[in-house]
């Protein structure tokens, strides 16, 4: 079946212009002013803005392990409605994900919910620990993320020999880095050492983007990504590791969006129970209104929504190895379809996801996620159960 989605504003990382996508089985046929025109579905988008699906390089679904926190499927409800096609889960849950046989589990799981696309990082240690290895030979084959977030890796010949396994398999190391400067300084002086393929988790001081900058001027390969927090919530105590930081920190993020330092928008959508949060433990969740506050903070910095598309799906796709990001003849039809102008509000009370832990409730941001479409098919649409 051939699927028209008709006036529509095109934005992905090549361009921003008016016109039609179609698709057949999941994947665009045409893109442009002169679509095809024998559909056997047309789609009105309205006027409003068609991007490439999101793909979050950072999310913890606590699946397995931890229902009272959240699970599969209601974190990859919760992602739809924040326009994510694609998800990358975290491996620390209950138990770790550690071995081939966890990973494939999962992933039989997202293809049984036919939500979102799955990439399940595996631990680059046992038991997320920077002693003993796991099995980076064999997670390689079904996994292109190793990460042990939630824990730093402390010991620099783990991380080095971690870096010079994935140049060997060609799995990307997602890092959680604290303390930051320190952490984030020692694995770039290892990347300039051995090589290997670096993706540096939300970095939240001006001091990092700094680091990160003149490596990249240095000619050295690593990524790094920014949540919406960090540009959101400056100089509030609320519990997020790393911790939300001043003003000047959050001018120096939006600088490194604006010039290409920071590669990628990552939510690290951490839900927990009122209880959890009450005693203490670190996270947010976030995923469903990650974008409102992008497009929000992107408006008010003059930063074009190219770029957002270039943040949120093309250069995600492109770390982890994958044909998505763009709206071109052969990409899956995974599409956003949202109102980028809209004055909307955060509400604690309606989120999908199982924790409703932020500090954003009744915050003001931008634009609402109309509809979320995943290989051709609606998978969200605002105000109807899908």
């Amino acid at each position: 079946m051939i699927i028209q989605f008709r006036n529509a504003r095109l934005i992905d990382a090549a361009g921003d212009r008016y016109g039609d996508v179609c698709a057949k089985d999941g994947v665009i046929l045409s893109c442009g002013p002169l679509c095809w025109q024998r559909a056997d579905q047309v789609v009105d988008v309205g006027g409003n803005v068609l991007m490439p699906a999101f793909i979050d390089l950072h999310t913890h679904l606590r699946d397995p392990g931890c229902p009272e926190k959240e699970t599969m499927e209601t974190g990859m409800r919760a992602a739809l409605a924040g326009g994510y096609a694609h998800l990358c889960a975290m491996a620390n849950t209950r138990p770790v994900i550690s071995t081939p046989a966890l990973v494939k589990a999962n992933l039989q799981k997202a293809e049984h919910l036919r939500l979102c696309r799955l990439t399940q990082a595996a631990a680059a240690g046992e038991n997320l620990g920077d002693e003993t290895p796991t099995d980076r030979a064999a997670l390689s084959r079904i996994t292109a993320m190793l990460s042990n977030d939630g824990k730093t890796i402390v010991s620099d010949d783990f991380m080095r020999q971690l870096l010079l396994d994935s140049k060997k398999y060609g799995f990307v190391v997602s890092t959680h880095c604290q303390p930051e400067r320190k952490i984030v300084a020692r694995d770039i002086a290892l990347l300039r050492e051995v090589g290997g393929n670096l993706h540096i988790g939300h970095i939240s001081r001006a001091e990092t983007v700094d680091m990160v900058r003149a490596a990249k001027a240095d000619g050295l390969s690593l990524t790094c990504e920014v949540t919406p927090h960090h540009l959101f919530g400056c100089d509030s105590d609320y519990k997020v590791n790393p911790p939300l930081r001043t003003r000047a920190d959050v001018d120096a993020l939006i600088a490194g969006i604006a010039d290409g330092t920071i590669d990628c928008l990552s939510t690290d959508h951490a839900p927990h129970t009122p209880a959890d949060k009450k005693a203490g433990m670190a996270g947010i969740s976030n995923i469903e209104y990650a974008i409102q506050i992008y497009l929000k903070v992107f408006y008010e910095n003059g930063i074009p929504l190219t770029r957002l598309a270039e943040m949120t799906s093309l250069a995600p796709a492109q770390r982890l190895g994958i044909l998505a990001g763009l709206l071109r003849p052969g990409y899956p039809a995974d599409f956003t379809i949202l109102s980028q102008d809209e004055d909307t509000t955060i509400e604690q009370n309606t989120m999908l996801s199982r924790s409703h832990n932020t500090p954003f409730d009744g915050r003001r941001v931008r634009g609402r996620v109309k509809k979320t479409i995943v290989g051709g098919e609606t998978r969200y649409e605002y105000g109807t159960a899908v």
